[in-house]
């Protein structure tokens, strides 16, 4: 099961839901709703096909496939999440004249602030606490990403293997992901970043852990897909001023799962970084 404070009908959840099967014009309408949704309430559908370069025919077609019966049902029920004070749908589109009279400095960090915010307004203690303990309870724990997330499988690998024994970034170069999957076991957890552009190994190695039990902590960003297998599911907001994405909520999350997992170690994980920083020493490492 996934954890989420969404409800399987809620508008964003739909949107979601049908990223997978949709034509270039609709995925470009999906990716404008999932990261402005609040939008829908303030705009007739001419004017959100404007903005999300689309025409009025493709809203109309794809309001259909979310499963309203019109424009104004879809309006209403975003009203409704607005109203109930989700930040996520307080997001608005800023004209492009005032950005560009921005500084660059402040429009990075004032986006930056909101991704981070967004963010961690969706997680909660119970369902971070759960995470923590399926890491630091499992005898192996394979962490997997590719392109852009490979940077965050190496950090929190990094940080987590300071008090867990069998932490594995997967694969690295000259191994196959069979190798490590063999013998995947209920106890183990596998973390797997899914921010958008993976590559096609990612749902083959969900299917395959998915059948071995082991729970699956699943990180991506807003504009990807849900995966039915995951155990949890996280979504970061990595929305740009520019042309890239901005990942500073991703590396946000990295630090706050690799700093309850050094907590959540207790006594034998204090023992095993003792014994780590007197190697240092000995070996004269740093």
């Amino acid at each position: 099961m996934t954890s989420s404070k969404t409800s399987a009908n809620s508008f964003v959840r739909r949107v979601r839901g049908q990223l997978e099967t949709l034509s270039a014009a609709e995925r470009r309408l999906a990716d404008f709703m999932l990261e402005f949704p609040g939008e829908l309430a303030s705009y007739a559908a001419s004017e959100l096909a404007a903005l999300a370069g689309v025409s009025n025919a493709t809203v109309s077609r794809f309001i259909r496939r979310l499963g309203y019966a019109s424009y104004e049902e879809a309006k209403r029920d975003v009203r409704r999440e607005k109203e109930s004070g989700s930040p996520l749908f307080q997001a608005v589109k800023s004209d492009a004249g005032g950005r560009a009279q921005a500084s660059l400095i402040a429009t990075h960090l004032e986006q930056s602030q909101s991704n981070l915010a967004r963010t961690f307004a969706q997680l909660n203690n119970e369902q971070m606490q759960d995470i923590v303990t399926a890491l630091v309870e499992a005898p192996r724990v394979l962490i997997f990403g590719t392109r852009g997330s490979h940077g965050f499988v190496r950090y929190l690998r990094w940080q987590m293997l300071r008090v867990l024994p069998s932490v594995v970034a997967m694969p690295e170069a000259g191994e196959s992901l069979a190798e490590h999957l063999a013998g995947l076991a209920p106890q183990d957890c596998l973390v797997v970043f899914g921010i958008r552009r993976q590559t096609r190994q990612i749902s083959g190695l969900l299917e395959v852990a998915s059948k071995s039990g082991c729970k699956i902590l699943f990180i991506c960003d807003a504009m990807s897909p849900d995966r039915r297998e995951a155990t949890w599911s996280i979504q970061c907001q990595c929305a740009g001023p520019g042309l890239l994405d901005n990942h500073v909520s991703v590396m946000a999350l990295c630090d706050l799962v690799a700093s309850m997992v050094m907590e959540g170690a207790g006594a034998a994980g204090r023992k095993r970084l003792a014994s780590i920083e007197l190697l240092h020493e000995d070996l004269e490492e740093l």
